[in-house]
């Protein structure tokens, strides 16, 4: 059963890929949405319905201000990767405490960082985060669920793997794999070509946060988006050169590339410690939610298609 009044207002902290998608998925709902970044400008995926007010989500005043008159609140933040540690736990209380201070629903967008990724992971996966990262998501989603038991808020959170798909460049799937085949180059795949490995299409990540906050029962627990069957890095590629119109060519980028880029790009140099992911299957199930709900993923080949389509647009 839908929560949502007709005119009830839905807040976005956050207007990369996930928000802009999340506030797609909304509007087509007919919901009223207010999304908030720093500057106020509207990102070219945002629609043109969504109010935009800028301000400063680390600063728990102007958030708690920019959330008023809120019946949901979406935490759809992300600071750059190697400034996880510095800003994310605060950005993520500032949502939390703007949730609370306006009386609304709070949905958060969380990854499988945490899990223990020896077998196809689920939302009773043992906790056991391989990395620092990790640890430090299994903590923020931990503070969450938290808020929730103490009664502040009422919460439900959505957790998925590596995202792809129109909007997003900085993923596995992302710049150097869609942006570079579009090119005509050649696509680098991160750790191995013959791993499965869960992606998350984009628009699914949207819908399944609407799905969520619009929903009874999706509060008070944790979900896993719908995700296609898991693939190799070297199937992936199939459908997005299909698309583009030529052969797969494609190198792949081991740890002793990774660590040799990570002296000039902090990004890189962040992404080390994550390579388990492309070196070992890495295979999310998504049961409980395609059951609850009943939502599918968006098959690889057409979010792929979508993406290169997107990509090529760009260029």
């Amino acid at each position: 059963m839908k929560t949502h009044a007709p005119n009830s207002l839905h807040v976005i902290f956050g207007t990369g890929p996930v928000g802009c998608w999340t506030a797609r998925a909304l509007r087509d709902l007919n919901i009223p949405v207010r999304a908030i970044n720093r500057s106020g400008r509207r990102p070219g995926l945002m629609p043109a319905e969504v109010e935009m007010v800028a301000a400063d989500a680390s600063n728990a005043a102007q958030a708690n201000a920019a959330a008023q008159g809120a019946a949901v609140v979406y935490q759809a933040l992300n600071p750059p990767y190697h400034q996880w540690h510095q800003f994310f736990p605060g950005l993520q209380a500032a949502a939390l405490s703007a949730a609370a201070s306006a009386g609304a629903r709070y949905v958060s967008i969380e990854n499988m960082y945490m899990y223990d990724s020896s077998k196809p992971m689920n939302e009773d996966s043992p906790i056991a985060p391989r990395s620092k990262k990790g640890e430090l998501r299994a903590r923020m989603a931990e503070e969450v669920l938290l808020a929730h038991k103490r009664g502040e808020v009422r919460v439900a959170a959505l957790r998925s793997s590596d995202y792809y798909g129109p909007g997003v460049l900085l993923s596995a799937l992302g710049e150097r794999v869609c942006g570079n085949l579009v090119k005509g180059k050649k696509a680098q795949l991160l750790g191995s070509a013959a791993v499965p490995h869960s992606f998350a299409y984009i628009e699914d990540v949207g819908r399944g946060l609407a799905t969520l906050g619009t929903r009874d029962e999706a509060f008070g627990q944790t979900w896993i988006l719908p995700h296609a069957p898991a693939q190799t890095g070297r199937e992936m590629l199939v459908p997005a050169f299909d698309t583009a119109g030529h052969e797969p060519q494609y190198t792949v980028v081991g740890p002793l590339t990774l660590r040799f880029a990570g002296l000039f790009m902090p990004g890189a140099r962040e992404m080390i410690e994550m390579m388990y992911e492309f070196t070992k299957p890495f295979v999310v199930d998504s049961t409980k939610f395609q059951r609850q709900f009943g939502t599918n993923a968006t098959p690889a080949d057409e979010g792929l298609r979508r993406t290169v389509e997107w990509y090529r647009s760009r260029t």
